[in-house]
Order: C-alpha cells, then structure tokens, then sequence
C-alpha cells in the first residue's frame, strides 16, 4: 500500500541564544541606490528581449550607512540582487578595505531550511486525536528534501505525518547561510568603532531593456508621428525602491561570466512510502526513492507600465535625458522611479510629431531570383528631418490611418542608428505587391533577366529592387537608370495602382 501526502504543513524555527550571540553587524537596506542596466551582449539590437529568460544585466550602486565594531566583523548588506556577481563587488569606505566577500544567496524557506538540518537535531511536534492534545519529542533528521522526511528518535525510525498524525517540526537554531533575503557578507577589522558611510557597487544578472518604437502614418502618405519607449525589465527577486535608473546603448566588449547563485526558495513538499520491507538490523534504513521531477514553471513576469508618467511639478511626460558615455550612449530616468522585482517598466524616450517619411516596397534580389518584397519605411536621422538624435534599436509598430481609426500594418524592428544615419525600417513581407524574375536567355557568361514589379493596391506605390551579383560581375540595364549603395544595384521607380513595371537587365559573369 503507498500513500502520498504533502508533509510537515508548518515549519517553526528558534534562534538559540549562540546564533544570537554572534557577532556581526547588518545593513538590512541601502540609504540610496542606483540602476544601470545593459542590454543583453547577444541579442540583436532589433530583436525583441525575451522576458521568460533576460541576459542582460545591470550595474547596481548602493549607498548604505553602517556602524563598524572594532577589531574584526562580518559586515551584512541584505537586500541585494540575487543575481549578483560576487567577484564583481567593490566596496569603498570601509577603514582598512575588504579581507574576504561572500554571496549567501540561498533563501531562508522551509525547503532550504529542512535540507541544512540534516544530521542535525529538531523537536518533532505532534497534535494528538481527541482532544487534540499535544506531544513534542527530540527527533534527527535523517534525509534530504526530496522523499520522505525520515526521522530518528528514541523509539527507533519513522517517516513523519505517515502514522496518523499530523507532525511539526521546530529548529533550535537557524543555519547562519541562510537569509531572508540574498546578502553579500564581508570581512573587515578596524582599529576603533565608528559609523562610516559605505558606496557597494556590483554586476547583476537577470536584466535586460529596449525600446518601442510607434509610428503612426500621417493621411499625407509623407510624414508620420514617431513615439518612443525606454522599456526595463528584471526577472530578479529584490526590488530597488526609488532607484536612480538608466539604460545603456551599445554593446560592451565583456565576456560573461558564471551567473550567480539562485536562491532555492519554494516549498516543502514531501512524500511517504508504506510498503512491506525485510527486516534491517544495525542500518539506517535506506529513504525511499525521491519522486519524478517536474520542469520549473516559467517565471510569470508582472507588466508594470508607466504610459503617462509625469515628475510633481512637470507638466510634460517624463522622458528620459540621453547622456555621452564613451562610445555608448547612457539614458537616465530623470526622477526616481522603482525597479520592481519580476517587472516590466516603461519610460517615455520621445515624441515626434512631423518625422519626414518615405514608405516604399523592396524586393531582395539575386541573379534571376527575387528573394522577398517587404514593406519598408525610410528616413534620415537629422533635426531637418524631424528626429536628430541617438535611436537605441528595438520592435516598431506601423499604423496607418482608417476612416477616423488608426490600423495596424506592420510590425518590425529598428537596429541602432547614430544622428546622421540612414533609418530604415524593415515590415513584414507585402502581399499586395509582388515580384518576380524571368531568365529570357544566356549566350556564353552573359545572361538577359525580365524583373517584373506588380502592384494591387489601389493606391501608387515606391518600389525598390536591390540586385545583388557576385563580386566581378557585370550588369547593364535596358532603359532604365541604376544607382549603387551598399554593394548593391538598385532600380527605384514608382508603379500606378493596379499597374506593373519591368526591367530588363543583362548579368555577365566573370572570366574564369
């Protein structure tokens, strides 16, 4: 007969008077803190983060206020990220530096806290039937978290909360790695006693950002309205409560190290079972097999939006200020704002009204081939334009107008770009304008090509073929005028709703 049941339904602890004794001092909370988050190093500026797993990480800066003892003391600083990377942290303040730095990054849980006291003793309490009296007894803990809780005591061995009765367990003590939130502990000394104000620097993993870009088209066909959105996300377990907070553009030459410990946390969750076994003399008998395990959910990550966000005082949205640093680019929150744990964030980055704007269709050519047609937009980023500043790459939302609605017609994504630079803006792949390429004939390395352009809308259109060859190739067009840009020859021309274009050009190879 097997039976499974969650045991040990509450877990109680008691600091003994020894934990208690131990000397050491505890800054349970930063004076001020601030956030700098980088982008993911292996993610495409103009691809999506992934929020069920960030690889970006974050430059997190504390200020704490801490009494120092004389002579030797393990500092605590509670309440820093959980990805924290121990080899990263750089302490100022202290009177004579650092000796030794630690990350107890395993949280204080009732799973944690069972798998600590194997070995160890506990009291095992127990509420009676009838009456519901209560009996308590000493009792080791004779195995680990997964299986059954298999205790020892003065009777012999027994699984608790398997006979009948409902069993708890209370510690004598609290194991010292274990806090209530991640902490960094170090080691100093000092001379004498004093208060000292103390700057934590550290890397963290577990975060990542980018931003939103929304481009509503106007009824012109020519200009559109461009909003943009800083977004910063954390999969970490601390929050950052009125952080000072920026995002950083660019991609810095790091290479990654081994991410920090995760906290175990979670419940206790174990199972009995009772079945008919050989008699074993002078031997622990052996726990049963732990059960199947079962894949981690995905982490659920709370959607913190901050559309309309406006600091006391302001009458416009908060945007964020873009700052030189080096050859990257650093946009900081000009107010303070809270980097929530498992949350989204959105901050506005900027909003222009008039954004001169070709919308166009591009076919990818190769040879006779025509690769796909997409939907692109184009502009400069130029003040005359309408932009003239650093754009951080990320997702673009097209809208157009409807009636007296705006519809959404395509999606894509936007790579870095610098002042000064190209914009250019790759939709999906268009349905209503076509192309394809016809081999007319070859005579030796020569071959003649027929492109045709096709548009269904009922609207013009600006159509775009980039004809790419191989290196030492030639190509001549009929009637027609080609430009080259980016090593490659492009043929611009605008086709009449419902009409078609052609061009036809000849590829000749070069001599073996």
């Amino acid at each position: 007969m097997a039976l499974r049941r969650a045991l040990l339904p509450a877990l109680f602890f008691v600091l003994s008077p020894s934990a208690l004794a131990e000397t050491v001092v505890t800054s349970a909370a930063p004076a001020s803190v601030s956030v700098s988050v980088y982008r993911a190093p292996d993610r495409a500026s103009d691809r999506a983060m992934d929020l069920d797993w960030l690889e970006g990480y974050a430059l997190v800066t504390e200020r704490r206020e801490v009494e120092i003892p004389a002579g030797k003391a393990t500092i605590r600083f509670e309440g820093v990220a959980a990805g924290l990377f121990p080899e990263s942290a750089i302490i100022t303040g202290l009177p004579s530096g650092v000796r030794e730095k630690n990350l107890d990054a395993d949280l204080l849980s009732p799973r944690s806290l069972y798998a600590r006291m194997f070995g160890r003793p506990v009291i095992v309490r127990r509420t009676l039937p009838g009456r519901g009296g209560v009996r308590e007894e000493r009792a080791i803990i004779r195995s680990g978290p997964d299986g059954a809780a298999i205790l020892q005591t003065a009777t012999g061995f027994e699984v608790a909360s398997c006979g009948g009765l409902s069993d708890e367990l209370l510690y004598s003590e609290r194991p010292v790695d274990l806090s209530a939130r991640p902490t960094l502990s170090i080691e100093t000394e000092s001379v004498a006693a004093q208060r000292v104000t103390l700057s934590l620097s550290y890397l963290a993993w577990g975060f990542d950002w980018q931003s939103n870009y929304v481009v509503q088209m106007n009824p012109d066909g020519r200009t559109a309205d461009l909003a943009a959105w800083v977004t910063l996300a954390s999969s970490d377990s601390t929050s950052f409560a009125n952080a000072d907070a920026a995002v950083i553009a660019g991609k810095v030459n790091r290479e990654d190290a081994p991410r920090g410990a995760v906290p175990t946390g979670g419940d206790l969750v174990l199972e009995c079972g009772l079945q008919q076994m050989a008699p074993v003399y002078d031997a622990v008998p052996a726990p049963p097999p732990p059960p199947v395990a079962m894949a981690a959910p995905m982490m659920e990550m709370a959607e913190v939006v901050v559309t309309g966000m406006r600091a006391k005082g302001m009458d416009a949205p908060v945007t964020v200020q873009q700052e030189g640093l080096g050859d990257l680019k650093l946009y900081r929150v000009p107010v303070p704002v809270t980097v929530s744990a498992r949350a989204q964030k959105q901050v506005a980055l900027a909003e222009k009204p008039g954004v001169k704007m070709e919308a166009l269709y591009r076919a990818e050519v190769w040879g006779d081939q025509v690769q796909s047609v997409r939907q692109m937009l184009r502009t400069r980023n130029r003040r005359e334009d309408g932009l003239g500043l650093a754009l951080p790459g990320g997702p673009v939302a097209v809208f157009e107008p409807f009636g007296q609605t705006m519809l959404l017609v395509g999606e894509g994504g936007l790579e870095d770009r610098a002042v000064g630079e190209d914009v250019e803006i790759l939709l999906d792949e268009a349905t209503q304008v076509t192309a394809d390429a016809t081999l007319l004939n070859r005579q030796g390395r020569t071959a003649t090509i027929r492109l045709t352009a096709r548009n269904a809308r009922q609207v013009p259109v600006r159509f775009e073929a980039r004809i790419e060859r191989q290196p030492g190739a030639a190509l001549r067009a009929q009637g027609a005028r080609l430009t080259r840009k980016d090593g490659r020859d492009i043929w611009a021309t605008t086709i009449p709703a419902g009409e078609e274009r052609t061009l036809v050009y000849s590829l000749t190879d070069p001599a073996q």
